[in-house]
């Protein structure tokens, strides 16, 4: 009994053994060399795993990386124009700088403009709250106010306003991830360039309602009334399906379109000195009357 049990053991152990071998010399044959300069990239990025660069983790970065032919398609929001000239450099690639961009939430539809119209007592998700009806309020389109954006951020940069019910960006501790942006299922935050200095102009609505159903549902909203588009006189202004929009490429941040606007739904962030808004008014109607005259 005893060299059954002896015998059994020793087969047992060579049979491991064998294995063992065989499993060393296949992952010997078939082992695959991964280039030394992921690992370097891999380290010189901030380690965040944030998915804001559009790849699964630093590491699918760093690899993807490694092996394109350029950065076009690569940046990290985190670490910015900074870690991306350190991997430029890893790499022997020249890398073209990009302007800082922030989130900026597209809705101003505050508590005392948007008044509720019944009240929600489901789940404090702004995901299910979408998925069953259009919000507590008249306006379908604005924040539902339950704060996924809040939630997902993994740098602090978003909180929400008691006061006003929307959620509030940190310009300091943003980082241009997009997760918020993912996460809103209103489509109401956006990434835009800082603008020098951190100063930008944007449409803070995504109401594209005729003019009268929008300022019955918010005392804020974007009529589509179009007199914005016809203020700016750099073309950086277009309107479509009633919402006006700014492109930050063509704005020059006169503040005119701001000036103009009769709801609001135009906001200037981070200027220097307050809006002159009878000052631009005036501007604009003397520039108006100069080109009657011709």
């Amino acid at each position: 009994m005893d060299s059954i049990v002896i015998w059994t053991i020793v087969i047992l152990a060579g049979l491991g053994l064998v294995l063992a071998l065989m499993l060393f010399f296949i992952a010997k044959k078939f082992k695959v060399e991964e280039d030394p300069r992921i690992e370097l990239v891999e380290k010189t990025l901030p380690g965040a795993n944030c998915g804001g660069c559009g790849y699964a983790g630093c590491h699918a970065f760093a690899d993807t990386a490694v092996k394109a032919a350029d950065l076009s398609a690569h940046f990290c929001p985190v670490g910015g124009n900074d870690v991306m000239k350190q991997v430029a450099a890893i790499l022997g690639i020249e890398m073209v700088e990009k302007a800082p961009q922030v989130a900026v939430v597209r809705c101003n539809g505050t508590c005392a403009v948007r008044p509720k119209i019944n009240v929600y007592d489901g789940a404090a998700s702004c995901r299910v709250k979408a998925a069953l009806y259009s919000g507590d309020t008249g306006c379908a389109f604005g924040c539902l106010g339950c704060g996924d954006c809040v939630a997902v951020c993994e740098f602090g940069a978003l909180s929400m306003n008691p006061e006003t019910g929307l959620p509030v960006v940190d310009d300091a501790k943003c980082v241009a991830c997009g997760k918020c942006v993912a996460a809103c299922p209103k489509k109401l935050i956006e990434l835009r360039a800082k603008g020098p200095r951190g100063m930008r102009e944007f449409v803070s609505c995504r109401n594209t309602d005729k003019g009268p159903a929008a300022k019955k549902a918010c005392g804020n909203a974007c009529i589509g009334c179009g007199i914005c588009v016809k203020t700016c006189t750099h073309e950086a202004i277009t309107l479509e399906n009633n919402l006006a929009y700014i492109d930050p490429a063509k704005c020059k941040l006169c503040r005119e379109c701001e000036a103009m606007c009769p709801t609001g739904a135009i906001h200037g962030v981070n200027f220097p000195k307050p809006l002159d808004r009878e000052g631009i008014k005036g501007r604009v109607a003397a520039r108006k009357k100069e080109v009657s005259n011709e």
